[in-house]
C-alpha cells in the first residue's frame, strides 16, 4: 500500500522555504490487534463513562477535562477554554540552530518521520540534506501540529531528510531515579567481556536479519483458528535466577561463541572439559 502524507508543512531554512510532506517512517496500523468481544454472544462491547457517585452512565456530551491539583480535587475546562490555550497550527518547521548528531542522545527520540519535498521545491530540499550531511550537522526545530508544539530534528539520511521528533527534557526520566547499584569491575572479566564483544561484532546494523518472533506465532495461531482448531498450550516456565561464577561463564560464552556445538547456560559448578577428560 503506497504511504500516505499525515500532513504538509513548511521548513525554513534562512529566508529558503521548503514545502513539505510528512510521512510515518513505521506502520503501527500494522500491528496485530483484538478487539473485546462479549464471551456469551461474541458481540464486540462498547467503552462507556459511568459515574460511580450517581451510579449512571454519562454520555460524552455530558463531560468536561479536570485536572487533579490536590488529592480529589480538580479545576475544571471545558473544550474553548483548551482551545485557547493550544499552539497555532501555522505548519512552520522553524530552524534555531544546527549541532552534531552525537551531542543528541538518542535518548530524547520520539517518533520519526520523512520529509517529502513538493516538487518545485524539490531543488532546495537536497540543498540543505547535501549541507547537512557534509557538515556532519543536524537541525533542531520546533514545529506546531495539532494544537502542541514539538521540539524536532532534521538528519539527514543518503535518500533525503529525517524529522525526528524529540522528547523534551521534563518528559525524560533521570537515571538516578533508577538506582542502580554500583559494583566494581575486575580487570580479567572486562577483557574477557570486551572479547566477547568483539567475536560477535559487526561493521553495519542489518535489521533484515531480526524478525518478531512473537508476532509469527500469533499470526499462525489466529490462521488455525480461523481453521477451526482448538489451541491449547502449556504456560511456559518462567527462568530461575542463579548466581553464577561470572569469569567462568565468560570463559565458556568464548568458547561457545568460537564454534562450539554445546548449547544453553553453563551452571557455575559445571566441570571444565580438562577435568572431565581426566574424571577429576
Amino acid at each position: 500500500m503506497p504511504a500516505r502524507a499525515i500532513s504538509s508543512a513548511t521548513v525554513a531554512f534562512g529566508l529558503v522555504s521548503i514545502p513539505v510532506k510528512l510521512f510515518p517512517s513505521v506502520s503501527p496500523s500494522d500491528a496485530i490487534r483484538f478487539n473485546t468481544l462479549h464471551e456469551t454472544c461474541g458481540t464486540r462491547v462498547k467503552q462507556q463513562f459511568f459515574c460511580p457517585k450517581d451510579e449512571e452512565v454519562v454520555p460524552r456530551t455530558d463531560t468536561i477535562k479536570g485536572y487533579e491539583f490536590a488529592k480529589g480535587q480538580y479545576v475544571t475546562f471545558n473544550a474553548e477554554e483548551l482551545k485557547a490555550v493550544e499552539e497555532q497550527s501555522t505548519g512552520g518547521i522553524d530552524i534555531t540552530e544546527f549541532v552534531p548528531i552525537e551531542k543528541v542522545d538518542p535518548l530524547y527520540y520520539a517518533k520519526s518521520y520523512y520529509l517529502n519535498p513538493d516538487e518545485a521545491a524539490a531543488r532546495a530540499y537536497h540543498l540543505l540534506a547535501s549541507a547537512l550531511r557534509k557538515t556532519g550537522l543536524v537541525a533542531l526545530a520546533k514545529y506546531a501540529a495539532r494544537g502542541k508544539q514539538y521540539l524536532v530534528l532534521l538528519r539527514p539520511i543518503p535518500e533525503g531528510i529525517i524529522l525526528q521528533q524529540l522528547h523534551y527534557p521534563g518528559e525524560v526520566r533521570s537515571l538516578a531515579d533508577v538506582g542502580i547499584p554500583e559494583a566494581e569491575v575486575d580487570e580479567g572479566e572486562l577483557e574477557l567481556a570486551m572479547r566477547l564483544i568483539e567475536q560477535s561484532a559487526q561493521q553495519t546494523f542489518n535489521p533484515e536479519k531480526y524478525t518478531d518472533d512473537v508476532r509469527t506465532r500469533v499470526e499462525a495461531v489466529i490462521a488455525r483458528k480461523v481453521d477451526g482448531e482448538d489451541i491449547t498450550q502449556e504456560p511456559a516456565a518462567s527462568p530461575k535466577s542463579q548466581v553464577i561464577d561470572l569469569m567462568a561463564a565468560l570463559k565458556e560464552s568464548l568458547r561457545i561463541d568460537a564454534g562450539s556445538e554445546r548449547k544453553g547456560p553453563v551452571p557455575a559448578d559445571a566441570p571444565r572439559e580438562d577435568e572431565a577428560a581426566d574424571g577429576s
